[in-house]
């Protein structure tokens, strides 16, 4: 069973990004956690980091469409 919370450095390792990263997102805002205990620690429910991946693709998706390659060779 995986756990209900991650740390943040948990949760970079889940995306492969950097430990500050994961921490300018939740300062910012654009990652929601929760700060917990007398030191302040930061926890990711694991629900919201699918969501967050999950709105992360549909954003994707939609710039993607907005945003289409074009072919730059000359004919």
């Amino acid at each position: 069973m995986e756990p209900r919370f991650l740390r943040l450095s948990e949760v970079a390792k889940e995306l492969a990004t950097s430990d500050s990263q994961i921490y300018h997102m939740v300062r910012s805002g654009e990652l929601p956690a929760i700060k917990i205990g007398g030191r302040g620690q930061w926890r990711v429910e694991r629900a919201k980091l699918e969501e967050y991946i999950s709105d992360k693709y549909a954003e994707t998706a939609d710039w993607v469409a907005t945003n289409p390659l074009v072919d730059n060779e000359p004919e």
